[in-house]
């Protein structure tokens, strides 16, 4: 599947499931409004809160082991998890979807903290400069922050059958990009060793003899780092700063908002104020990509700043800047981190896989824990079943960073997170769509209305 045929799939795709949710809209206006299954922009639900004691039993067992594979294979691939996370808490636990979307958002925090932490102190596996793109991080989070707000707000207008058909196609398509992608990584790794072991093999010394395995050591030998200076390097704080300012300022908003009346003058205010933070960000670091790239080109210079093999022009950076706020929209609606987008982007766009999924939790640990203070605020989950799973995540994901490492320093082959990131994403497009094909025909045999809500009037 080439880049162009997986946009045409998605555009298509989209657009058939929309034009249905109008034609629905029109046909099925006589049935009640049905209530949203996900938090609108108070993080209020139509469903009562169910709450499960904190107790040990199998179901609390099995949802553990759930959680943690699912966390360490999720930051591994940089896509959080989420869409393992929803369907776990309310099928296996017992949660009503409100509270199982927030508790995913702390599992997702916890992951990522602890691999942004882990990740930290690993060098770049091929360059002088950290593992974490602060560039494309930069690029990246206000517009992925921006989208999990517009995300939050279309899952009120949205009805829940459009929201699974949607996921559905967006998961089984970067799904299948990415594994296409893995798989073309792994040729290249297959050849690249065969030339590496007979480069290795076989070595003619100046007398013209043959020499057979032989090693050389290098006449200056690679200076190794101790972990405090890898971490030391790889932390940019002004960087960090302006990533920090950015989370502040939607947080504020969020707080702010929640206490105005809805669809008020203040609330549209408020409401569209997070635009011109997003926009002034992201302008400024893709002008900074825009003039070195055009600088770059000018000199002969091929390297760029950042970690991304594109180029960097205008119709570029408006690709990624719909693909932040789709990112984030998908998370908004489904309780995720925005990761099922950001991460599979950043291999399409030439990052290399250990950058990949270091940028891509270091953005959704900004994103996640914006949803989870404002949860908190709301009083949206129980705080002992947050902790015990915000634990399992926080071991989960760094554990995970650290035998995946390990095996793929052993195999030599960076695409096992490619292949795991696919696996991931391919699983949440089966546990998403079985948990909403039942529930959508639940409410197709109790004739709820099936198109679109108002947004005003469905808070």
């Amino acid at each position: 599947m080439s880049t162009k045929g997986f946009i045409v799939y998605i555009v298509s795709g989209f657009s058939v499931a929309v034009l249905c949710a109008l034609f629905l809209t029109k046909t099925n206006q006589y049935y009640k409004h049905s209530v949203s299954l996900f938090p609108n922009s108070h993080g209020h639900y139509g469903f009562d809160e169910v709450w499960p004691e904190l107790e040990v039993s199998w179901r609390l067992a099995l949802a553990t082991a759930i959680g943690f594979l699912g966390s360490a294979f999720g930051t591994v691939g940089g896509v959080g998890g989420g869409g393992i996370f929803v369907p776990m808490l309310t099928l296996i636990i017992g949660f009503d979807t409100k509270s199982a979307a927030a508790l995913s958002k702390c599992m997702i925090m916890g992951a990522s903290a602890s691999s942004v932490w882990y990740n930290l102190r690993v060098p770049h596996p091929t360059k002088e400069v950290p593992i974490l793109d602060y560039d494309l991080a930069l690029l990246f989070q206000p517009m992925l922050m921006l989208g999990i707000t517009v995300g939050v707000a279309l899952s009120v207008v949205f009805p829940y059958w459009l929201i699974t058909v949607l996921t559905i196609i967006l998961f089984i398509g970067t799904s299948s990009r990415s594994f296409f992608k893995g798989t073309e990584m792994w040729r290249e790794e297959t050849i690249l060793k065969k030339e590496m072991a007979k480069q290795q093999a076989t070595f003619v010394n100046s007398h013209g003899e043959l020499l057979i395995d032989t090693e050389y050591e290098p006449l200056i030998p690679k200076e190794e780092k101790s972990p405090m200076q890898v971490l030391c390097f790889n932390l940019k704080w002004k960087r960090i700063l302006v990533l920090m300012a950015v989370w502040v300022s939607f947080l504020l908003l969020q707080v702010v908002k929640n206490d105005v009346e809805v669809c008020s003058v203040w609330y549209w205010v408020l409401f569209c104020l997070q635009y011109p933070i997003a926009l002034v960000v992201f302008s400024c670091e893709a002008v900074r990509l825009y003039k070195d790239h055009k600088k770059r080109i000018s000199t002969g210079n091929p390297e760029s700043i950042c970690e991304a093999s594109i180029e960097w022009t205008a119709l570029h950076i408006l690709f990624c800047a719909l693909c932040g706020i789709l990112g984030g929209t998908v998370g908004g609606l489904l309780g995720s981190g925005g990761g099922f987008i950001l991460g599979p982007l950043l291999i399409e766009i030439g990052v290399i896989p250990q950058v990949a999924s270091a940028t891509a939790t270091f953005v959704m640990m900004f994103s996640s824990s914006l949803s989870v203070v404002e949860f908190y605020l709301l009083k949206r989950f129980p705080i002992p079943y947050a902790l015990y799973l915000t634990t399992v995540s926080v071991l989960a994901g760094f554990w995970g960073q650290f035998f995946v490492r390990k095996l793929m320093a052993i195999l030599k082959r960076a695409s096992i997170i490619v292949f795991i990131l696919s696996g991931v994403i391919f699983a949440s497009a089966l546990t998403m769509g079985v948990v909403g094909i039942e529930k959508s025909i639940k409410m197709i045999h109790n004739h709820e209305f099936m198109g679109f809500l108002g947004f005003c009037s469905s808070q």
